[in-house]
């Protein structure tokens, strides 16, 4: 068995998923992404992948929340009392965490209950962090997530919206920041996505089996390659994961420079209101998700090519269903960008 992750840069076809787990890792505030379709077609690779590609982070060290030394207002209460005794806290390097949510886990295993350790040795009442502490600035990800217990997709809605845990149980009150990158997977025929989950999720993506021989004989050798010879597998895309490494870091830096003129506003709005979408958060999340794939391609400005691009991604999960019109999704944002922006 690979120790090594699989390179992102090889994983063969799934451009709309490499796409959009990019993105977000461009700006994390686009809120995530949704992956549904076949099983064994890479979902969880792609997240774990990408996650290993990205450059390491600064955090603070000895800080159970991973907090960034450079933000001080998003702190966690344990760095912001540790500072007041010491000038500055120590950081050091740490890998971009990846999380994986059970669906059998337990609401205190995720959101962190009373440490029975301590509280029995030493009568001390305090917190022992759960899976959303170690989330925090990485990736949380929920395979089928359509399968969650309703009282866990309620604290996931809240924690996603709000970048914070909060937990207060047994004595305790704690609040700690949780913002993290929600991916979710899973197969629509074993069940739908509550609404309220579904729209929190700033992109969606179908992930398809490939249907091309070809395609599919690449994706057995690379991994045969890569399960056989894992250090000679990721020597070979070493150059590929760089460049797609400094590609992000350059996105990043230029993402706030990046303009949205009215015209782009404009187009996005219109495009959700011909499709129909309820609330603003589809024209919110497609305008980010079009200035960081500008940044991406090192473009200026957003323009048509980007939200034309982004707009079945965006918006083919926000769409009321319609009596009269049994399509899927992703062919009704097609035709209706054909209409509103031209062939």
């Amino acid at each position: 068995m690979a120790s090594l992750p699989y390179p992102f840069t090889a994983i063969v076809a799934q451009e709309e998923l490499k796409l959009a787990l990019s993105l977000c890792a461009v700006d994390p505030g686009i809120g995530g992404v949704l992956a549904f379709g076949d099983r064994g077609t890479g979902k969880s690779t792609a997240v774990r992948a990408l996650a290993a590609l990205l450059p390491p982070m600064q955090v603070i060290d000895g800080c159970a929340y991973g907090c960034d030394p450079q933000l001080r207002n998003r702190w966690c209460p344990d760095c912001r009392a540790r500072l007041g005794k010491v000038r500055k806290l120590p950081a050091r390097e740490a890998a971009v965490p990846v999380v994986d949510l059970p669906l059998g886990a337990t609401e205190d295993r995720i959101v962190g209950a009373l440490d029975l350790e301590r509280a029995l040795s030493q009568g001390v009442k305090a917190f022992e962090p759960g899976l959303l502490a170690r989330a925090n600035r990485g990736f949380l990800y929920v395979d089928e997530v359509n399968l969650l217990e309703d009282h866990l997709v309620d604290l996931l809605i809240d924690v996603a919206a709000s970048g914070e845990n909060v937990v207060e149980r047994e004595g305790l009150s704690v609040r700690h920041p949780a913002r993290f990158v929600l991916v979710g997977s899973g197969n629509p025929e074993e069940g739908e996505l509550r609404p309220q989950l579904m729209d929190r999720f700033g992109l969606a993506v179908d992930v398809r089996t490939p249907t091309e021989v070809d395609t599919r004989v690449e994706v057995v050798k690379r991994r045969d390659a890569y399960e056989r010879h894992p250090e000679r597998f990721h020597d070979t895309w070493a150059p590929a994961q760089q460049a797609l490494r400094e590609r992000i870091v350059q996105a990043r830096a230029r993402l706030d420079a990046v303009q949205v003129p009215d015209r782009a506003l404009e187009r996005a709005a219109g495009l959700c209101i011909a499709l129909g979408t309820d609330g603003l958060r589809g024209e919110l999340t497609l305008v980010r998700a079009a200035r960081a794939l500008a940044a991406f391609e090192g473009a200026e400005r957003v323009d048509d090519a980007q939200l034309r691009q982004l707009a079945s991604p965006a918006l083919r999960h926000r769409l009321r269903r319609n009596p009269l019109d049994d399509s899927d999704a992703a062919v009704r944002v097609a035709r209706v960008v054909e209409e509103q922006f031209g062939p």
